[in-house]
C-alpha cells in the first residue's frame, strides 16, 4: 500500500452537545495508529496482502463518526454504528466498528477486533467467503457435549508439545468425528463457519499478539471462554477457528497461502500433522472430565428446553408483528437460541432495511426459511414509530403496519397494499 494511503486523517462529524457514547476524536486517532502499526508489522506476510485499509468508528445514538482517511463525498451507509463489518462507501470498502464495542482497557483484544474486521475487508479478494451455516445442532445436548470435549482437547494440544500434543489432537479429531457422525450436515456447516469467521478471529489473534506464545495464550483463552457461552450457535468459530489455525501454524507453515473456502481446517490439520482421530472417543472423554461435563449438560438441557418453550410461546404461538427480511443487520449473537424447525432468536438485533430502522434488545425471531422477523406484541405507535417490549421501529416513508394473516398478527407492508 502506498505511503500516502497509510497516512491517517481524522474526520469527526458531531452533534452540538456531548452525549454518552459519542466518538472521542483524540481516542479514535490513537486507535487508528494502533491498527496501522499492527498492519504494518504484519506487512502482508500472513495472507500475502496488506490488511491495512480505511476504517470507520461510529456511534448510532449520537450519529458521530471518525474516519481514518477523509470521508468520501457520498451518503453515509445506513449501517454505520450498528455493526462491525465491511461496507462500501464512495466506491471503497471500509472496515466499520461500533464505537461502544471497542474495548478501551485491553489493547491486545482491541487489536484483535481491529484486525478481525480488516481481514473481513480483504476476505472476498482472498476468495475465502464460505457460505453461511446456522449449526443449530450445537444447541443440542450431544452437540454441546462433543464440541466442548473438542475444545478441551484443542486447548491441551495448544499448551503441550511432542507426544502429548499429538495425543490431544487425536482426541480433538475423535470428538469432532463423533459429533459430525451424529449430525450428518455438521461437517460442511461447521467448516464453512470456521472459514468465514474463524479465519478472521485467527488473523486478529496472530497479528495482534506480540509473540507466538501470546497468540497461543489468546487461543487457549478463547477456548475456555467459549464454554461459558449460553449458546454455541454462531459463536463456536471464535474458539475452534483460531485453535486449528494456530496448530496448523506449527504443522504446516504457510498454510494460509494454500487454504480455500471449501477446506476443513480440522481435515487440513489431520493431513499436515499425520495424526488420525483416536479410536474410541468415549474412552478419550474420560481424560477431559467427560462424565462431569455430560451430567452438567443434561441439567442444562432441561433448562434449555424450558427456555425454548418460552421463546416459542412469545415469538411463534402468540400474536406477533412480522417484518420483511432486511438485506443487512447487526447482531450480538451471544445467547442466540434456535427454535427447532422455525428459526433462531437473536437477543440484540439492529437493522436499517428499506422499510425503516429496527433496534431490538429483548429478542427477535429470524425465520429460517424466509429470514422474515417476528417481534412480540402488544405494541404502541407514535407517528411512524411503533414500539414494543424491548424493540423500536421507525418506519420509512411509504411503509405502514397492517393486519397479518393470523388473527392478532400484524405485518409491516407498503402503504396501499
Amino acid at each position: 500500500m502506498a505511503r500516502s494511503a497509510a497516512l491517517l486523517c481524522l474526520c469527526l462529524l458531531a452533534i452540538p452537545s456531548l452525549v454518552r457514547g459519542q466518538v472521542d476524536s483524540a481516542l479514535a486517532q490513537s486507535y487508528f495508529r494502533e491498527a496501522t502499526a499492527l498492519c504494518e508489522r504484519d506487512g502482508g506476510k500472513l495472507w500475502g496482502v496488506s490488511l491495512c485499509g480505511p476504517m470507520v468508528f461510529a456511534d448510532a445514538a449520537t450519529q458521530t463518526i471518525a474516519t481514518s482517511q477523509p470521508a468520501p463525498d457520498a451518503p453515509r451507509p445506513h449501517g454505520l454504528g450498528f455493526l462491525n463489518a465491511p461496507v462500501t462507501w464512495g466506491g471503497t470498502r471500509w472496515s466499520t466498528y461500533m464505537w461502544t464495542w471497542i474495548p478501551p482497557s485491553d489493547a491486545q483484544e482491541r487489536g484483535v477486533l481491529f484486525i478481525h474486521e480488516l481481514f473481513h475487508r480483504v476476505q472476498p479478494d482472498l476468495k475465502l467467503m464460505a457460505g453461511v451455516a446456522e449449526n443449530d445442532h450445537l444447541d443440542t445436548l450431544d452437540g454441546r457435549y462433543w464440541i466442548q470435549l473438542e475444545w478441551r482437547a484443542l486447548s491441551r494440544a495448544l499448551a503441550s508439545s511432542g507426544a502429548a500434543r499429538a495425543a490431544a489432537i487425536g482426541d480433538a479429531l475423535a470428538f469432532r468425528r463423533a459429533r459430525q457422525a451424529e449430525f450428518p450436515v455438521a461437517a460442511k456447516a461447521e467448516a464453512a463457519d470456521e472459514i468465514r469467521e474463524g479465519l478472521a478471529e485467527y488473523t486478529g489473534i496472530v497479528v495482534a499478539a506480540p509473540s507466538t506464545a501470546d497468540a497461543i495464550a489468546l487461543g487457549i483463552r478463547r477456548l475456555a471462554n467459549a464454554e461459558k457461552e449460553v449458546s454455541f450457535v454462531r459463536r463456536f468459530h471464535a474458539a475452534s477457528g483460531p485453535a486449528y489455525g494456530l496448530l496448523l501454524d506449527a504443522f504446516a507453515p504457510g498454510w494460509t497461502h494454500r487454504v480455500t473456502n471449501t477446506d476443513d481446517l480440522a481435515q487440513m490439520l489431520t493431513v499436515a500433522a499425520k495424526i488420525e482421530p483416536a479410536r474410541d472417543a468415549a474412552a478419550s472423554a474420560a481424560r477431559y472430565h467427560g462424565a462431569e461435563l455430560r451430567a452438567a449438560e443434561e441439567k442444562l438441557d432441561v433448562e434449555r428446553q424450558a427456555r425454548i418453550a418460552k421463546l416459542k410461546a412469545r415469538f411463534v404461538d402468540g400474536p406477533v408483528l412480522i417484518a420483511p427480511r432486511p438485506t443487512g443487520s447487526a447482531q450480538n449473537n451471544t445467547g442466540a437460541t434456535p427454535i427447532p424447525g422455525v428459526g433462531i432468536v437473536i437477543m440484540e438485533y439492529r437493522a436499517t432495511p428499506a422499510w425503516g430502522t429496527l433496534a431490538a434488545t429483548s429478542g427477535v425471531l429470524v425465520l429460517a426459511k424466509t429470514a422474515h422477523l417476528h417481534l412480540t406484541t402488544p405494541f404502541q405507535t407514535s407517528g411512524s414509530t411503533p414500539s414494543g417490549d424491548g424493540w423500536t421501529i421507525t418506519l420509512a416513508a411509504g411503509w405502514t403496519v397492517g393486519p397479518g394473516q393470523r388473527p392478532g398478527d400484524f405485518e409491516i407492508v407498503k402503504a396501499g397494499n
